[in-house]
């Protein structure tokens, strides 16, 4: 079957990842829509040039602009909404969202779909930890992330999963995560993390490659510990530095990103979390 060329992208969830990975699409020459929920981010989309769609989502997508209902009229949809840690009921209400967003996009001949998912969903194995790997979820939003996983990858809709390390990078700065913070644990755990200009040019590469009905981690290369990294980082920043506790045993999961490297053949331009900027 013939893979169908992408002119058309919406991204669903047009925030922290997916406003910076519109504009860049833009400046690539596709035609990229981009929604919120929240009425006073409509501006922030369009001065970036993405068409602009409020929309909430329960167990329906709702268009709160009821004459822009032409957001799921494209050729790639990207699902960029993660589920909320402290919502109650998280496990039940994120798969209903993300099922009627499924719905919409089937009803609405979509062609592909990249859902953004998170290494979270492996637990700690003290282990290194490929997308062959069991699924260890430890909490309520990583196991709703596997069941929704599971639900994107039974549609009928060829898609790509990608497992995000944790994000970092732009306004994210590392070095104010634990400032100031004493007593922490884990140490000598390394760290999964993947910088925001390499979360779009892995988003680029699947598009531009058309790698479908595929899961990839996406992390660094390099995973200093925990102790090390946040301290050099708030050092960088004139932070105070965190204190951790001393002779705990080390919880952990290790990611490995080689799958990614070798299908995409990607470099990674932020390898090492310790030269974050």
């Amino acid at each position: 079957m013939r893979k169908k060329d992408i002119r058309t992208i919406s991204i669903i969830g047009a925030g922290w990842l997916g406003l910076p990975l519109g504009e860049t699409l833009v400046k690539d020459a596709y035609i990229v829509k981009g929604s919120t929920t929240r009425q006073e981010r409509l501006a922030a989309i369009k001065s970036v040039g993405l068409q602009a769609y409020q929309i909430q989502v329960s167990d329906q997508v709702e268009y709160i602009e009821k004459e822009a209902t032409d957001f799921f009229d494209c050729d790639l949809l990207v699902i960029n909404i993660p589920p909320r840690r402290r919502q109650p009921q998280i496990e039940e209400v994120y798969p209903a969202q993300v099922k009627a967003i499924l719905a919409t996009a089937l009803q609405e001949a979509v062609s592909y779909i990249i859902f953004i998912s998170s290494s979270s969903v492996y637990g700690n194995q003290n282990q290194l930890v490929t997308e062959q790997s069991a699924l260890l979820p430890e909490t309520a939003s990583a196991r709703a992330l596997v069941e929704v996983e599971k639900m994107v990858q039974a549609s009928s809709i060829p898609s790509s999963i990608l497992r995000m390390g944790g994000l970092a990078g732009a306004n994210r700065k590392l070095g104010r995560f634990l400032a100031g913070k004493k007593d922490l644990r884990n140490a000598e755990a390394p760290v999964n993390l993947v910088h925001l200009e390499d979360c779009i040019g892995v988003i680029k590469a699947i598009i531009k490659q058309g790698k479908w009905e595929e899961v990839y981690n996406v992390s660094t290369d390099q995973h200093p510990t925990r102790r090390e990294l946040y301290t050099q980082q708030a050092q960088q920043l004139g932070l105070e530095p965190p204190t951790f506790l001393e002779g705990e045993e080390v919880q952990f999961k290790l990611v490995s990103n080689d799958k990614l490297k070798e299908d995409l053949t990607y470099t990674f331009k932020w390898p090492n979390p310790m030269g974050f900027k």
